[in-house]
């Protein structure tokens, strides 16, 4: 009888706990029953508030006047692009910069209030002084050597130039690690009438737009099928543009563009003005009877000035034979020898490379126009001998490439080019008599 009593004992125990934990859940369900009900009453009457018409949207922010925008200031693209539209003006520096200067006080560059950056200033200071001493130094030995009446002619000549280019390096070296040169120069506001900044200017021209461009005209052939190989070719920058479209070296050009005349800036890095006569030669004109090619000039003009401050060349500001005098009665002596023929290439033909030479006068040189004018030939046109006949140096070279598209044939039109309804076709090699295949013995 003791066995049932205790199966009964814990018979009733699991039916006790398992009522106690019937009523737990039970009441966990109410709770959560209630808070979801209060949840959905809270939800509805978020929903009834956010049912009010939302408030209405901030003004939008109206971007700076186009006309007060500073070059040194303007930081995001959008300023910049209007700034370049409206005042035809590009930012000063980087965009780092210009937004730091916005966000700063407008502290005098030399007067920053670093105790390093001040001390290396009067380091800097006092070699600027040494320099200047020596500067001075050296021209009072180029003034007494002037004065001596002794020496030989053709030594005195050669001692003087050897001397004023030392004159030169050591202007150039008084200046080379003044930190608000270095600044000015970085502003694109540097004066290319002080040696400084032609110094600073070539040398970032040669760190990579010449090296490219020397690539351009090697790779191309462009030296050696129009000149020959010259040392240190070329010392002068050119930049080439139609309109508003600037030009790579060697890229092509449509037909319709390079039917409006062209606009050369050329820069200088030495001082001085000189007389310069540009070239536009083609090397790549078909002549089927010899199964070659041949030259062709499209354009040529001397007495052209430049200087480093002043080198944009636009084709259509240039004097030609037939133009009227110039201002104030003043006779103003022609600079175009032969008119600007647009760039053009037959259909089916390869494409052709358009060549600028900018090649400088002798000094105090000036050509006669109309007699050259007279024995100037477009086609056949021998650059090399052209060069040899007038003593010309060549000092800049810039190039594009030309082939047939949609436009050429209105372009050939226009210009009074005939042609434009021929096509090349490559001709088809015929095997070698001992190369061919009898027919009989594969029958």
């Amino acid at each position: 009888m003791i066995a049932p009593k205790r199966l009964s004992r814990s018979l009733q125990s699991v039916t006790q706990c398992t009522n106690h934990e019937r009523q737990n859940f039970l009441q966990s369900t109410r709770r959560t029953l209630s808070s979801t009900i209060h949840v959905n009453a809270s939800v509805e009457s978020a929903s009834t508030t956010s049912s009010q018409p939302p408030p209405p949207p901030a003004s939008p922010v109206r971007l700076e006047d186009a006309s007060s925008l500073n070059p040194e200031n303007v930081f995001t693209r959008r300023e910049e692009r209007k700034l370049v539209r409206t005042q035809k003006i590009n930012p000063v520096s980087s965009r780092r910069r210009r937004a730091a200067l916005q966000s700063t006080d407008s502290v005098p560059f030399e007067q920053l209030p670093y105790q390093c950056f001040q001390e290396a200033r009067k380091i800097l200071i006092a070699d600027r002084a040494e320099k200047i001493k020596q500067i001075e130094a050296q021209r009072e030995r180029i003034a007494r050597l002037k004065e001596n009446g002794n020496m030989n002619e053709t030594a005195k000549k050669q001692k003087l130039d050897s001397m004023n280019r030392h004159l030169a390096e050591l202007k150039i070296w008084a200046d080379i690690n003044d930190p608000i040169v270095k600044k000015t120069f970085e502003d694109g506001k540097g004066d290319l009438n002080k040696p400084i900044y032609r110094f600073l200017a070539d040398r970032k021209w040669r760190s990579y737009a010449r090296k490219l461009l020397v690539q351009r005209i090697t790779q191309m052939n462009v030296i050696p099928d129009i000149l020959p190989h010259i040392s240190d070719f070329p010392t002068a920058s050119v930049d080439l543009s139609f309109a508003r479209h600037d030009v790579q070296p060697g890229a092509f050009v449509l037909s319709e563009i390079s039917e409006k005349y062209c606009k050369l800036n050329v820069q200088v890095y030495d001082k001085g003005e000189r007389m310069v006569t540009i070239v536009v030669v083609n090397p790549d004109v078909p002549n089927v009877e010899k199964d070659g090619f041949d030259y062709r000039c499209h354009f040529l003009a001397a007495n052209v000035p430049v200087n480093p401050t002043s080198g944009s060349i636009p084709f259509s500001f240039l004097r030609s034979l037939d133009s009227e005098g110039g201002q104030d009665g003043q006779v103003e002596t022609p600079q175009i020898i032969l008119p600007y023929l647009p760039s053009y290439a037959q259909k089916g033909a390869p494409y052709q490379r358009m060549t600028v030479f900018v090649l400088q006068q002798p000094e105090g040189v000036t050509l006669d126009v109309a007699d050259i004018a007279t024995r100037a030939k477009r086609e056949s046109f021998i650059l090399r001998s052209f060069i040899d006949r007038h003593r010309l140096t060549p000092i800049g070279v810039n190039m594009w490439r030309t082939k047939w598209d949609e436009s050429t044939a209105g372009v050939m039109e226009r210009a009074g080019i005939e042609g434009s309804d021929v096509e090349f076709k490559r001709k088809k090699i015929e095997p070698l008599p001992y190369k061919k295949l009898d027919g009989e013995r594969y029958r």
